[in-house]
């Protein structure tokens, strides 16, 4: 799932700065910062693929600040470039930032806004959302990061908008993305916007990855509580409201436990998880409904008792909403994707499920949180299991079924 809102009509009004070049793509390297974020911008705007019909940008690897630069993994790396590059570049991406906790450089700032303030498209993938908040350019806007960092990315700077569910946000002339291969998803929007849809799909057929993905960021959402809410009384009813998933209640009810009114309520829990507490539950009671079909044989109507839903058509309408899919579906091609070895032999008969009014606590399964970072949709909901995987991917063949293209 992907944003595209309308710019705003400053943003619409700006216009690029004579000295810019819209081909020319500066990315802006942080000592510090993990080097596969790092090679997305590189790998996409920097090697010339025009004999596969992408066009070409020109790329400039600016130093954030200076060198050497120092990656995860201990390599150093040193930048052609100084901040003063920037300023000739019409897009500007900062791939990653070493910590969601200390502000980076004033001077690395102070290019992103004169660049911003010139026209150029400025971009954060991943935790570089965090580069931009501190800039100032996020400020009243819609934007997104991995999900693990959407809390902190709300609370520490309460004035933009963070949309944990998506895997990246097209505000106009700022834009963001989730983790890892939403970088890609973000880097393949831009050329598709620049270029076309034949062009993006030229490059995705390049890296071996969907032209556009299904779903967004709830698919890896896990159930841990964020860090910053680990020592505030909201804790206790968020672990609450985790264990009695399977209860009916709403946020009346969490409030209620908080010794808060709704409107108190409601602003205390976005503020501490970026979320809003009522699309926080149902995105839990979702999640929920994931393991149970994952992990069990209960029918749909079963998994919507045992997640709290009022009625199965709930459950469906949510569940497809998420993640593009009917819950149906999703077993059958997760159970399709399984290897060979985790199914059940002939022999094995499946456990019989529990009555409903028992309602034991399902054992909490450890999701595959790493799909957020790897290259590829490896939760993506194809309902024609028995395709290869580089089938998707030939030229020429429609993208996944049941993939939402973006606004």
């Amino acid at each position: 799932m992907s944003h595209d809102s309308t710019a705003a009509p400053e943003a619409a009004a700006r216009k690029l700065s004579g000295r810019r070049r819209k081909e020319i793509v500066a990315v802006l390297l942080f000592s510090g910062g993990p080097i596969f974020e790092s090679s997305i911008p590189l790998s996409v705007f920097g090697i010339d693929r025009q004999d596969a019909g992408v066009p070409r940008y020109r790329l400039l690897v600016c130093a954030g600040e200076e060198g050497p630069l120092r990656t995860t993994g201990g390599l150093e790396l040193t930048a052609p470039q100084g901040l003063e590059a920037i300023s000739r570049a019409g897009t500007v991406v900062v791939p990653a930032w070493r910590s969601i906790t200390s502000p980076p450089p004033e001077e690395a700032l102070d290019a992103l806004r004169r660049a911003h303030e010139e026209g150029a498209r400025i971009v954060g993938l991943c935790t570089g959302a965090f580069v931009l908040a501190a800039a100032g350019l996020l400020d009243g806007r819609p934007a997104t990061t991995h999900w693990m960092y959407a809390p902190t990315l709300a609370k520490r700077y309460p004035s933009v908008h963070v949309d944990p569910r998506e895997l990246f946000v097209d505000d106009g002339d700022v834009l963001t993305s989730a983790g890892t291969a939403a970088g890609i998803d973000l880097c393949l929007h831009i050329v598709r916007t620049d270029h076309g849809n034949e062009a993006a799909g030229a490059l995705a057929r390049r890296l071996v990855v969907p032209p556009r993905r299904s779903g967004g960021q709830e698919r890896y959402l896990d159930r841990s509580l964020p860090e910053e809410i680990g020592a505030d009384p909201l804790a206790e009813v968020v672990a609450w409201a985790l264990e009695h998933l399977h209860e009916q209640f709403d946020v009346e009810t969490l409030a209620a436990r908080a010794y808060m009114s709704r409107r108190t309520f409601d602003r205390r829990f976005r503020s501490l998880t970026g979320s809003a507490p009522l699309q926080w539950l149902i995105t839990q009671r979702v999640l929920q409904a994931q393991r149970l079909l994952e992990t069990s044989d209960y029918s749909v109507d079963e998994v919507a008792g045992r997640c709290g839903f009022r009625s199965p058509v709930a459950l469906r309408g949510h569940f497809r909403r998420q993640l593009g899919s009917s819950p149906a579906a999703y077993r059958a091609a997760y159970r399709a994707r399984r290897p060979q070895s985790d199914k059940p032999s002939d022999a094995e008969e499946p456990p019989p499920p529990q009555p409903l009014q028992e309602s034991a606590p399902v054992p909490q399964q450890t999701r595959r949180t790493a799909a957020a970072h790897a290259v590829g949709p490896t939760a993506s909901l194809s309902t024609e299991p028995g395709k290869s995987g580089n089938e998707m991917y030939a030229n020429g063949r429609p993208s996944l079924p049941g993939q939402r293209s973006a606004p």
